[in-house]
């Protein structure tokens, strides 16, 4: 009998336990994947504290997985896959393909989404059962430990900006420097915007440059982060990655008119914006979420040709317990990255 380790919990917020099981077999539209790598993110909370609803434990949380097809289910073939192919899979895990924001082509708000680590188990393991559909192909050119992040927190960012009402030239601002916010930098400078990064504490200046701002605003100095961004003429877009409601609501003033607030930071605390302060100015409060397969391929595509890349902290598999606890310390720097043998 063949087997795999996985890195599962066993109740709410259960200490990790590295187990052995029979390798399965892809039903009809999925495939097989041996990973290579797996990103945590914070967002795998949700599930080992069983904190949304249908998570079922054990829990082998996940959703930030890289690696190489290892066999075809049946009905995959018209896909192109073969074995061997390297690929990647993030939050958006596979959709149902009949409900109305599927038929709308709005894959990504599937009403019954499936997540990695959530709809079934995830990448903390030596082997992923996925949908075919929630594959994205990994350029020659990405690590499989960079490839991972970048289908969760990259397109996340990257989408988060293209999708915006953003130009080239305009003032775009990121909010954050952390996992998400580490990589929104690089990508608003790439796509030709003046960008602003703005953090706490006027030490993350100098990094905030290193990812190529053009402008840093250290939330803490005394001036507000409204009033530092309007002497900038005011900004088209905030993207807010920083899981803060209280500093994405401090944003909302700096937008210039028509400007956007894009929310990809969560928070359980509900945001403090009267409406006044959208009315006037005609501006524009939106979340979202992630991005499918196909633009996660767009992601990574992107990504190679800019050279952006995130900065991860690799770990093997068996010490995913040490890895998970790191990621909510918030010592990590920036993405914790769990490797197979």
């Amino acid at each position: 009998m063949s087997t795999y380790r996985v890195a599962q919990v066993t109740e709410p917020d259960g200490t990790f336990e590295l187990v052995e099981r029979e390798v399965p077999q892809p039903g009809p539209g999925h495939v097989r994947i041996a990973v290579e790598a797996c990103g945590i993110c914070h967002s795998d909370t949700l599930f080992v504290g069983g904190g949304v609803p249908g998570v079922t434990f054990p829990v082998v949380p996940g959703h930030e997985i890289a690696g190489r097809v290892e066999e075809l289910g049946e009905g995959t073939e018209e896909w192109g896959y073969r074995a061997g192919d390297r690929v990647a899979v993030g939050w958006f895990g596979g959709s149902c393909g009949h409900c109305t924001p599927c038929r709308q082509g709005d894959f990504i708000d599937c009403t019954t989404l499936k997540v990695p680590g959530w709809a079934y188990d995830g990448g903390f393991a030596e082997k992923v059962i996925a949908p075919v559909d929630a594959l994205a192909r990994i350029p020659d050119a990405v690590a499989a430990a960079d490839a991972g992040p970048m289908a969760c927190a990259g397109v996340t960012t990257y989408n988060g900006l293209r999708r915006s009402s953003a130009r080239p030239g305009d003032l775009v601002a990121v909010l954050g420097l952390g996992g998400l916010g580490h990589l929104g930098v690089p990508y608003a400078v790439a796509m030709g915007f003046e960008t602003v990064a703005i953090a706490r504490g006027a030490e993350k200046a100098d990094f905030a440059k290193q990812l190529g701002a053009h402008h840093y605003v250290d939330s803490t100095s005394g001036t507000p982060v409204a009033e530092a961004l309007q002497s900038l003429g005011g900004a088209t877009v905030v993207l807010a990655t920083a899981g803060k409601s209280e500093a994405i609501s401090a944003t909302v003033d700096g937008l210039t008119h028509r400007g956007e607030l894009v929310v990809i930071g969560a928070d359980t605390a509900p945001l403090g914006i009267s409406p006044f302060q959208v009315i006037l100015g005609s501006r524009v409060v939106r979340g979202h979420a992630s991005g499918t397969s196909q633009d996660v391929e767009d992601t990574m595509a992107f990504s190679a040709l800019h050279g952006i890349r995130p900065m991860t902290e690799t770990v093997p598999l068996e010490r995913a317990g040490e890895a998970y606890d790191r990621m909510l310390s918030g010592a990590a720097r920036f993405r914790m990255v769990l490797t197979m043998g």
